[in-house]
């Protein structure tokens, strides 16, 4: 199935289109992309795994996907020149890292997105992922952001190997 983000705020896969956010400063082509930017990676991105609240999802996301329960000491690298740049990691981490577990529930189910991972290449992006979008639907700092219904949609019908793909309109 196709997944893709539009940067005009569309989200298409299986015949619907809903809204999504993007990064607050647009997009642009994932070879220009730089840590801390806030712009989203034009390209395809695969979808490696789910992480989820397992308070808020006691059974787990319905999904073909590899699935994680998050706890509250995950974070995610962001820095870097870090050897786990781009990685998840334990925290309290010695390096910049983004906590995972959150109070504001953007991130109660996280999809991480294959950007920058394989290997990562230090300062070309971190923690792409898509994610529960903030009432309103501001822009994010990268990521692709759904409301809850639409998220769980997508992670219904995705299958492993499926990607989404951020294009420019």
């Amino acid at each position: 199935m196709s997944f893709r983000a539009h940067t005009d705020g569309r989200f298409d896969f299986g015949g619907r289109t809903v809204r999504c956010a993007i990064g607050k400063a647009g997009a642009l082509p994932a070879a220009d992309k730089r840590e801390g930017d806030n712009k989203s990676p034009l390209g395809a991105w695969v979808m490696r795994e789910v992480w989820y609240r397992p308070d808020v999802y006691p059974d787990g996301p319905k999904t073909a996907l590899p699935v994680r329960a998050t706890r509250p000491e995950d974070g995610w690298c962001d820095a870097a020149q870090d050897p786990n740049y781009n990685r998840p990691v334990v925290l309290p981490y010695p390096a910049s890292a983004e906590r995972m577990w959150r109070d504001d529930h953007v991130y109660d189910l996280v999809v991480i997105l294959g950007h920058n991972d394989d290997p990562p290449v230090p300062g070309m992006g971190s923690a792409i992922f898509m994610h529960l979008a903030r009432e309103g639907y501001p822009g994010t700092e990268g990521c692709v952001a759904l409301a809850r219904e639409d998220i769980e949609a997508v992670l219904a019908a995705a299958q492993p190997g499926d990607a989404v793909e951020i294009v420019a309109d």
